[in-house]
């Protein structure tokens, strides 16, 4: 039976207890950070050891979208560019970049990368998207975007649009405190409706959406993942929620888990890799559900096809 989680590591080899509770019980996969990573032998002795406990096909996330958000660094690994680099030029560029650093992570036993964003860079905003961003022009991020989205996948990775329904005109950072979004939402989402399709994953936003439910930020909304992400942004694939470790998020982890899926989304993840933080995840999560590995199948073959037709 596998759960419908995603959990952190505490670093770069597996401990017995962190295996225990893997193969005890079974979240549908692991995302590692910079923690996790020393070097290629020791980060390839690492997803195996992983995929011993949860078999071959459980996902291994990683945050590598080149710029400032990257897990595998020099010198053992390529540099790429932030996102905001590419805009304006030719998508080739974008998608070039992102075959290449998505080859990288797969390479390394990581098949699973969380990017592009899709939100918009906009002025007065919080710096925490900044340059991870590609533009403040909702076509412009959705041609990027989806250049990158086919990059990642020629390399074989599975890319994560984030961070659904827009994280672009947030104030605060979504680590330390929860943002308020006012007003029509409509131009936030653009990207991710051009996007939208059933075989991507995407990752919510911990932002409260007035105009879209007032009380509860889009993680555990079912109103903004049932009426908006799913509704009016029309998307069909794998959702997953951000890090419920994040301070936007406050409440018992056990509770957050069991809302996040309850709302909506298919998979809890949470990344800080604490023991106990993680068992208390996974005892907040139900069996992956239908209708969840439907999406993962669906987003396996897209990789795959893409791969072959490279």
């Amino acid at each position: 039976m596998t759960l419908s989680a995603i959990i952190g590591l505490s670093g770069p080899v597996l401990s017995r207890e962190e295996a225990a509770l893997l193969r005890e019980r079974r979240p549908l996969g692991v995302i590692l950070f910079a923690r996790n990573v020393v070097d290629p032998a020791q980060l390839r002795a690492l997803t195996a050891a992983i995929r011993e406990e949860l078999g071959a096909e459980a996902p291994i996330l990683v945050d590598q979208e080149g710029g400032r958000v990257a897990r595998l660094r020099p010198p053992h690994w390529t540099a790429f560019p932030p996102p905001a680099q590419f805009e304006n030029g030719p998508a080739e560029a974008a998608r070039r970049s992102a075959a290449a650093l998505g080859a990288m992570c797969v390479a390394e036993g990581l098949d699973v990368v969380c990017a592009p964003l899709l939100d918009l860079r906009l002025p007065g905003a919080h710096d925490v998207i900044g340059d991870r961003a590609f533009s403040a022009d909702p076509k412009e991020v959705a041609r990027l975007g989806a250049a990158t989205v086919a990059g990642l996948r020629e390399a074989g990775a599975q890319p994560v649009i984030k961070h659904i329904p827009g994280h672009g005109r947030a104030t605060l950072d979504s680590h330390e405190a929860l943002p308020v979004v006012e007003g029509d939402v409509s131009a936030d989402s653009e990207p991710f409706r051009v996007l939208a399709a059933d075989d991507l994953w995407a990752m919510t936003a911990h932002i409260l959406y007035p105009a879209l439910d007032a009380a509860l930020p889009a993680t555990l909304s079912p109103l903004v993942i049932g009426r908006h992400i799913r509704g009016a942004i029309g998307f069909g694939g794998l959702l997953i929620s951000d890090d419920l470790a994040m301070k936007a998020l406050r409440g018992d982890l056990t509770e957050l888990a069991a809302a996040s899926l309850a709302a909506g989304c298919d998979v809890a993840l949470h990344c800080s890799g604490v023991l106990e933080e993680s068992a208390a995840v996974l005892a907040g999560s139900r069996p992956l559900h239908a209708a969840a590995e439907r999406r993962l199948a669906a987003s396996r073959h897209a990789a795959q096809d893409a791969k072959l037709a490279a």
